[in-house]
């Protein structure tokens, strides 16, 4: 399925077979009138009264060649509320065969501004569909005309499209199977990224086993593929100022290593990478959108196989850092990866704070389900900042405890910590405690646990089941209202 949106500013002398307009939660048609003629309107009138009117959106035949489609809505409407709107007529509308509809932006009964911009970037949202590997497609072809004057600004046009490009690219990249997305293919195309203004690094093992970073590598060691760090940096603004840093895990397929998971439900372990992607996805949106601000995300990428130079439960390992970790458990390999990319991003690029995302533990899922990521940080500031952005794109965080007495359930008799808590309970907040041993200067800074938001198996209000994209709305949003 294809999509196109097309703005027009004229509106009378252009006639198209289905019309698409916004109405008070009353279905008010007083606004609407003198779009159709008085016999049209006493139809209109008719159909509505044997209607039920507790519906968002009713459609129906005006005559046999036009349809109509009203769609209700809040006078005091929240611009999330407006996105999800856009989501629920796509649904609504791909169950027709007409694939050419008109909206009339001039009569919209809310003061929201930038309501039809949020409007079609939920419709856009919603449409997303990984059918790269179907080998018959969906060939149906839907054109949004816009009508009239009351439609995004042109910067807010390239801003809602670069935050799409970005979504699409976090699903695209958390949707490809292990066989065709492994660590040499995802260093590949996060290179390509270059040509949108990113300055690219790549960080293969030779560097990796020069600068010491062991416990990124010990995770990689037993696949054939191989392990990166990748670094994607933009400078939006002329001066010198301390970027913001995203990190991100890049398991692109965790089997648990010699610590194997379960056969049931291990395809999904395609998804352990979606951390990474969302750093990805947002780079790409930042320098799509030309965002006023320097920013720097760092990736790591690995594949965790039981192959048989894999590393073993009971290997003791030296990060970037200098600590050392026993690794007592293989399949809590995410914060390996994680622990010295945090130390390096910290060290190299001194950023404002660094906020890393990772599908890290199940617990997490447990404690949220699908409605919250878990939040952990040491800066009150940027919890409160990550919570209100958050709650504006409905890309929900939730605030987890952090405190000095988790620190005995990761202390190791053999090392400085081990990697895993085997006392049993607060699985996530000791995984959160292990990467904060790795915030060596007190740099502000946040863990996302996205375990239970990266993937759903059901759909929500703005994708339709698969890899949802979350977190790049989130942090494109935090930029935006505090950055830029």
């Amino acid at each position: 399925m294809t999509l196109n949106i097309s703005y027009r500013n004229n509106l009378s002398k252009t006639k198209f077979s289905h019309l698409i307009f916004f109405v008070d939660e009353k279905y008010n048609l007083s606004s609407l009138k003198k779009n159709f003629t008085e016999t049209e309107n006493r139809f209109i009138f008719d159909i509505l009264n044997s209607r039920n009117l507790s519906k968002k959106i009713i459609s129906f035949d005006l005559n046999s060649k036009k349809k109509i489609f009203l769609i209700s809505i809040k006078t005091n409407i929240k611009s999330y509320q407006v996105e999800n709107l856009g989501g629920e007529f796509f649904n609504y509308l791909k169950e027709f065969k007409q694939e050419e509809f008109a909206i009339n932006s001039d009569i919209i009964p809310s003061k929201l501004k930038n309501f039809l911009g949020y409007f079609l970037h939920g419709f856009k949202l919603k449409s997303y569909v990984f059918e790269k590997y179907i080998t018959k497609k969906n060939k149906k072809n839907i054109s949004i005309n816009v009508l009239g004057k009351n439609i995004p600004s042109l910067k807010d046009q390239i801003k809602f499209k670069s935050i799409e490009a970005g979504t699409f690219l976090t699903r695209d990249l958390v949707s490809e199977p292990g066989n065709v997305l492994h660590p040499d293919e995802y260093a590949k195309r996060i290179k390509a990224l270059k040509k949108y203004g990113l300055k690219i690094t790549v960080y293969d093992e030779k560097r990796l086993k020069k600068l010491g970073m062991n416990t990124l590598l010990g995770v990689g060691q037993g696949s054939i593929r191989g392990s990166y760090l990748v670094t994607m940096e933009w400078k939006g603004l002329k001066d010198n100022s301390k970027p913001l840093a995203f990190v991100g895990k890049g398991v692109c397929f965790d089997t648990g290593g010699i610590s194997l998971k379960p056969a049931k439900f291990m395809e999904d372990m395609t998804y352990d990478m979606a951390g990474s992607a969302v750093v990805v996805g947002l780079m790409k949106s930042l320098a799509l959108r030309k965002a006023k601000v320097n920013a720097v995300g760092v990736v790591g990428l690995v594949e965790n196989m039981p192959g048989g130079n894999a590393q073993r439960p009971g290997d003791i390992v030296k990060s970037y850092s200098g600590k050392t970790v026993e690794i007592l458990n293989t399949d809590a390999e995410g914060r390996l990866v994680l622990a010295d990319a945090l130390t390096y991003t910290e060290e190299k690029f001194k950023p404002r704070f660094i906020i890393d995302l990772a599908t890290l533990t199940g617990a997490i899922i447990v404690s949220l389900g699908s409605e919250y990521a878990g939040l952990f940080s040491n800066d009150d500031k940027l919890s409160q900042h990550l919570i209100e952005a958050g709650e504006k794109v409905e890309e929900k965080v939730w605030r987890m405890p952090l405190n000095k007495n988790f620190d005995k359930l990761i202390d190791s008799k053999n090392a400085d910590m081990q990697n895993i808590n085997y006392v049993g309970g607060a699985g996530s907040t000791t995984a959160a405690q292990f990467l904060q041993r790795f915030i060596l200067k007190k740099t502000p800074w946040a863990h996302l646990d996205i375990a239970g938001m990266a993937f759903s198996k059901y759909g929500g209000a703005l994708n339709s089941g698969g890899a949802t994209g979350y977190g790049v709305r989130l942090l494109n949003k935090l930029i935006e209202d505090k950055y830029e």
